[in-house]
């Protein structure tokens, strides 16, 4: 019988490749997104592509308590459990923190910090009664470590790893797993939209010689809602390239 995971931000970037990844290994998924038009069509073409998965598009704003209670119900009308969440939902806004808008610092914070737990309120109790279950959150390199002009960002990511802790934490007696995943800069449609000098400086500055893929991503996602990955909880798993491993000291 095929598990199901529920996926936020499933219509591009590594959300889509997360996507990928799990019907390779024949999971059901539910895209949640709220790009519809883009969503839709994505399902409808990975449906064709994996005929043995049920994939299917709902539309969602993971901000939004009404929204994501409904994207719940509608979810239990197909399925009777949600074995993974891959909270991979979220927005990046840049500046220093006088800078920015009260708007834009709320919004950063309702989409990458909110939505968790919007979504754990509205999908962990089944998990709960079922007793099993995997929760995957996404934060970043920056969460962990300070960089110029991301306040809203770094604070929102920075809360998000805290987050995974305390929810590992509480969830564990019920077998529920919660880890983070924490990417480096990644090469998604958003970060090609920078210049050739800009993607080329952040490659150069990965010990690796390059940024991380989508792919890198979604493979550990995987690893991580498998049961390979039984033993791991309350951890927040870095998948850089090699960013966040430099001191910052000269070279001597």
């Amino acid at each position: 019988m095929n598990k199901n995971v529920i996926i936020t931000g499933a219509a591009s970037g590594m959300g889509l490749s997360d996507t990928k990844e799990f019907l390779k290994h024949n999971w059901n998924v539910v895209m949640a997104d709220f790009n519809e038009e883009v969503g839709t069509q994505k399902a409808i073409e990975l449906q064709n592509k994996f005929p043995n998965s049920k994939v299917i598009f709902m539309k969602v704003d993971v901000s939004d308590a009404k929204s994501v209670d409904q994207l719940a119900k509608n979810v239990f009308k197909i399925f009777d459990s949600v074995d993974v969440i891959v909270n991979n939902a979220g927005i990046f806004a840049s500046g220093a923190l006088h800078e920015l808008k009260e708007s834009t610092w709320e919004r950063v914070m309702n989409i990458d910090v909110k939505s968790i737990f919007l979504m754990t309120k509205a999908f962990v109790p089944r998990m709960m009664t079922m007793r099993r279950g995997v929760i995957l959150n996404t934060a970043s390199v920056s969460g962990l470590y300070g960089d110029y002009n991301m306040a809203a960002y770094s604070a929102a990511k920075g809360a998000v790893v805290n987050l995974t802790r305390s929810m590992a934490l509480d969830y564990g007696k019920y077998g529920i797993r919660v880890n983070n995943i924490v990417p480096g800069p990644t090469n998604t449609s958003m970060f090609q939209k920078n210049s050739k000098e800009v993607i080329q400086s952040f490659n150069n500055a990965s010990p690796l010689g390059h940024i991380v893929e989508p792919n890198d991503i979604a493979k550990m996602a995987y690893f991580l809602a498998s049961d390979d990955a039984k033993s791991i909880t309350g951890q927040n798993i870095q998948v850089t390239a090699g960013f966040g491993i430099y001191s910052g000291q000269p070279r001597q």
